[in-house]
């Protein structure tokens, strides 16, 4: 009984180690799940596009959210960033940043909230950069 006892603490430290090593394995795990489904998302709200003005491509990008219907609440031009609203049922709060890429592209990043809640759906993202590459198309062919 007394050899029993001795072991123990042994087994007990034995399945701590086991427990604390599994719970490592799956947090790292959903890290990584975390980090595929950041990239995911990150890949539905950016797009390059082939010019070096960024104040075009913010004029563009505010003219676009217009046209789909949004308000613009704020600007920064310096920062490159615009943020717009929309109320349809809910409310639709899209935040977009425009910044050099390289020597000939602006990368233009939305991020979109619905009730104050991060928008992971990529149709909202495909239809603004959809309306985006439109109008970008235009403006530097200066069709009206």
């Amino acid at each position: 009984m007394r050899k029993h006892l001795t072991r123990m603490p042994f087994l007990f430290a034995l399945g701590l180690l086991l427990i604390s090593v599994g719970g490592c394995v799956s947090t790292q795990e959903r890290l990584l799940d975390s980090d595929t489904s950041q990239l995911q998302l990150r890949s539905f709200q950016s797009r390059a596009f082939e010019t070096t003005d960024q104040m075009k491509t913010l004029r563009t990008v505010m003219l676009t959210l217009q046209d789909l219907g949004f308000i613009l609440t704020s600007a920064e031009a310096g920062v490159g960033s615009v943020t717009a609203s929309k109320w349809n049922r809910s409310l639709m709060i899209i935040t977009v940043s425009v910044r050099p890429r390289g020597e000939t592209q602006m990368l233009v990043r939305a991020n979109c909230q619905i009730d104050k809640e991060l928008v992971n759906d990529p149709v909202p993202y495909q239809m603004f950069f959809s309306a985006l590459a439109k109008a970008m198309f235009l403006e530097a062919h200066e069709v009206e």
